[in-house]
């Protein structure tokens, strides 16, 4: 692929998502907080969703195993 025409579509995806949000309308200070306001919100909700899948992940692994019959032995050892 071009890098020409990689940046190009970089660009008009750029002016696609300014005409959606009209922060075209914004002068540089407001862009700078409504692009740091937006930026910590994905970022926020990126890492919650990859936290929360591993842990469900986790759990379906287990409740997986569980219903082949591999049970998880208990970590406390029973003293006799």
């Amino acid at each position: 692929m071009d890098i020409k025409r990689v940046k190009y579509n970089l660009y008009w995806l750029f002016c696609q998502f300014e005409l959606i949000t009209c922060s075209y309308l914004m002068e540089p200070w407001e862009k700078v907080l409504f692009y740091t306001f937006n930026s910590a919100v994905v970022v926020m909700l990126l890492y919650t969703a990859y936290i929360f899948f591993a842990v469900h992940l986790g759990t379906a692994f287990q409740s997986f195993l569980h219903l082949l019959g591999n049970q998880h032995e208990n970590t406390v050892s029973v003293v006799k």
